[in-house]
């Protein structure tokens, strides 16, 4: 008698819709929330990292505007980074002559070789009478970290046109209570000075300007 099997058939559930090829990150967004909403699975984030790498240079650091590729999901997802973000700049020590203005850098195509800056009082709050600070050099580090927003505030607590963090903004004479809602001639005028005391350093290993 030949004995009967019996087979049990399990419904295998639906594949996931393939995402959509572009993402516009948003206020509060991060690499790792993107992979959730994408491949329901947050630990997928350096897909995503890998991906964009060519824009996204750290993986804690992404800007409101950016558009990023959403590939599909691999079987197999790639390792992070060896490191997630910039060093933190050295801790300065500052006295009260740190914050006054000093003569930034000339932007040779815009302005005379030495443009004095003004300030506008006791509060910090400098004013820039010509072009981008340091030229091209300061276009760039515009371009590369902020898209020209004055006011983005990214998720690791950089802000403005050249993503100052808020110990680097004291330090080079900004008024630490304008911080997160400067205008621009501040921002600039912050810039320059950080320009003119040999802070460069603080943007060009990271921005490759």
């Amino acid at each position: 008698m030949q004995a009967r099997v019996h087979l049990t058939a399990k419904e295998k559930p639906s594949s996931p819709a393939t995402p959509p090829t572009w993402y516009t990150v948003a206020p509060g967004d991060t690499l790792s929330s993107i992979a959730g909403r994408f491949y329901h699975n947050a630990a997928a984030w350096p897909v995503l990292f890998w991906r964009n790498h060519a824009q996204v240079h750290w993986a804690d650091i992404i800007k409101i505007g950016e558009v990023l590729r959403v590939p599909a999901e691999p079987s197999q997802i790639p390792a992070a980074p060896g490191q997630l973000g910039p060093p933190a700049p050295a801790p300065v020590v500052h006295t009260t002559a740190d914050f006054t203005p000093r003569h930034a850098a000339p932007a040779p195509q815009e302005q005379a070789p030495d443009p004095a800056p003004a300030s506008s009082g006791s509060g910090g709050s400098g004013s820039w009478s010509g072009g981008t600070p340091g030229g091209s050099f300061g276009a760039c580090v515009v371009a590369r970290e902020s898209g020209g927003n004055p006011q983005v505030m990214n998720s690791t607590g950089h802000y403005g046109l050249y993503q100052f963090s808020a110990s680097t903004w004291a330090a080079y004479g900004g008024n630490p209570g304008d911080f997160g809602h400067a205008s621009v001639a501040e921002q600039n005028q912050v810039f320059a000075n950080a320009l003119a005391r040999g802070g460069q350093d603080n943007w060009a290993p990271y921005d490759g300007c």
